[in-house]
């Protein structure tokens, strides 16, 4: 969600040093707000985020000897209190590192998985889906969350600190409070039916029942006290007790006001589907792009081998040389052509031969890039091709629509003092997630399950992400890394849903191949491609001279206000790190590094 102008309210503290309890919204006069700016280069380590308080939460951690693992935790529990709407505890996310002693980079796949009650029709009703709305606001969309495990996994594997330790400062912000900003109220009002229905939920974000004022201060004391819960006895407190009993009894008998006329279907998920719940190891998607090694996630994330296959189909082009025109030409059909393949061939691999090493190799995007013209556009919707056989030149058409899926979310970057990377996104799928706040633990649940198709894709063809039990929803979150002679050269990462794959694509093609400074690859307008007739675009975008040159070979353009909201780190030869974030989109980011240049 945008980021807001976070503040810290002031709290009445006592004799024992503790904030008192203050009202739930109040007007206060904050203090000033932790700087907030778009680029930082320094020495030291670096964080981007979308929001200051966690970037500075984040610093502190690595200004107090933690690596990046345990400064990217601490940054992701404060987005859980500042980004509610974007990501939390009852969310899950991809977790991609860089180990500086080891110069390997591994993943953590915090996927949701569906519950052991889900079947392939859970979305149909006498054959055909359910409304739409009726499946994102339910228990039945809700996923089992893998964001607290991913952030156990990541400290035990790349931490120094314990859980406890790096949840704090994320506690004491929720105890304190936020100054609401515009775009929170607005946010809040986009969602006002959906959490009216739900008194937990209305409680928190709409005290009294009506919208937050601009200015007010939101606290949430609960959140608070479930950050202390996890920190002091451990995630099983979720996954095996009593939060994850909160959880189940929240999914399954949806607490709607009776008094609010709206049907919310429950979910089917099971005390024995959180004790049964395992984040998973998966080597990271690989390849060689301009002579770089560009790792990211893999599936059930699409991100890796999507962007993997357009740079790949992208590396047979000069496009530091090419015109803008053409660079922008060639870069939407590469996102056309690897989003074909993407809808085809991923899913949860635990449940599809996914051909991942196929997906990402140089021979199939040659079999693909070749369908490219300098003159023209490819027909929509291109038909897959075939990473097991690849077989070039043949444009083909089908009938299929693109599917689905949430365009809320967030992502960080991090870096520490020993050259340790991470990009991480995490989620809780559409703005407001399911829009249920468990009763009495401050966050909102999921609807991660609606990024499952409800329906083949494409009528007759096999469709890997349909539901299962057990099954991880297909994903387009793309946290990548990028090494230059095996140590880390840039890491960058973006929300968006569907729109992130082209979002990062974007922000590497603009960097590596066109020079621009990484903070000017991340606000430069955008452009997404994703096998549709039109092709989604900022206003940035078509008010530039290249759009017309592009409508005038085909392209088509259809307006949206905002896409993505990148972050990124960058290592400079010098041993400097450049930390990079939105200029303007979602309010604008916050990039800090620990000791930065006078």
């Amino acid at each position: 969600m945008p980021t807001r102008l976070v503040r810290l309210a002031l709290g009445v503290i006592t004799s024992c040093g503790l904030v008192a309890p203050m009202a739930h919204t109040a007007s206060a006069a904050p203090p000033v707000e932790p700087p907030k700016q778009a680029e930082a280069v320094g020495y030291g380590g670096a964080v981007s985020s979308v929001d200051p308080y966690a970037t500075q939460i984040g610093i502190d951690v690595l200004r107090r000897g933690g690596t990046a693992a345990d400064a990217a935790v601490a940054v992701a529990a404060a987005l859980g209190v500042t980004e509610p709407y974007s990501a939390g505890i009852g969310g899950g996310g991809f977790f991609v590192h860089y180990d500086a002693r080891t110069g390997k980079v591994e993943t953590i796949d915090g996927r949701e998985t569906a519950p052991a009650s889900a079947r392939e029709d859970m979305f149909l009703e006498n054959g055909k889906p359910i409304p739409f709305d009726e499946a994102v606001t339910s228990g039945l969309g809700v996923g089992v969350p893998g964001t607290p495990m991913t952030w156990q996994e990541a400290l035990r594997r790349w931490g120094t600190k314990d859980l406890a330790e790096v949840l704090r400062p994320a506690e004491q912000l929720a105890r304190r409070g936020f100054v609401v900003d515009e775009t929170f109220r607005r946010q809040t009002e986009e969602n006002r039916d959906r959490f009216n229905a739900f008194p937990a939920t209305r409680t928190l974000f709409m005290p009294g029942g009506e919208l937050p004022e601009v200015g007010s201060v939101l606290r949430n004391p609960d959140l608070a006290d479930t950050y202390h819960v996890l920190g002091t006895r451990g995630i099983d407190v979720l996954y095996d007790g009593e939060i994850g009993a909160d959880i189940v009894r929240t999914v399954t008998n949806p607490p709607v006001d009776p008094a609010v006329q709206r049907t919310v279907r429950p979910g089917g998920m099971t005390a024995d589907d959180l004790r049964a719940y395992r984040t998973e190891e998966r080597e990271p998607t690989h390849l060689t792009y301009r002579g770089l090694d560009v790792y990211g996630m893999a599936p059930a994330s699409s991100g890796g081998t999507t962007v993997g296959e357009a740079l790949n189909i992208l590396e047979r082009s000069d496009l530091s040389h090419l015109d803008k025109t053409a660079y922008l030409h060639r870069y939407l059909e590469a996102s056309k052509i690897a989003f074909a393949d993407r809808n085809r061939w991923v899913g949860d691999p635990a449940f599809s031969d996914v051909p991942t090493a196929g997906l990402t190799s140089q021979e199939f995007a040659d079999s693909r890039e070749c369908l490219i013209a300098d003159d023209a556009v490819l027909p929509t919707p291109v038909a897959p091709g075939d990473p097991n056989d690849p077989q070039g030149c043949q444009p083909r058409t089908e009938q299929g629509a693109e599917p689905y899926e949430g365009p809320n979310t967030t992502h960080l970057t991090v870096a520490d003092r020993w050259g340790n990377v991470v990009s991480y996104t995490l989620t809780i799928e559409q703005t407001g997630g399911s829009g249920i706040v468990v009763p009495g633990r401050g966050f909102l649940l999921n609807n991660e399950l609606t990024d499952f198709n409800f329906t083949p894709v494409t009528p007759g063809q096999p469709d890997p992400n349909l539901p299962a039990p057990g099954k991880r929803p297909r994903s387009s979150m793309s946290p990548t890394i990028v090494l230059q002679d095996g140590k880390p050269l840039l890491a960058v990462g973006s929300p968006g849903g569907a729109t992130i794959i082209t979002t990062v694509l974007q922000v590497l093609t603009g960097r590596l191949d066109r020079g621009m400074p990484l903070v000017d690859a991340i606000a430069e307008p955008r452009a997404s491609q994703r096998n549709a007739a039109q092709t989604e675009a900022e206003p940035g975008f078509v008010a530039q001279p290249e759009a017309e040159k592009l409508r005038a070979i085909g392209h088509q353009f259809k307006t949206v206000t905002e896409i993505g909201a990148a972050t990124g780190v960058e290592r400079l030869a010098d041993g400097r790190w450049i930390a990079a974030a939105e200029r303007e989109r979602r309010g604008g980011g916050s990039a800090a590094v620990v000791a930065s240049l006078r």
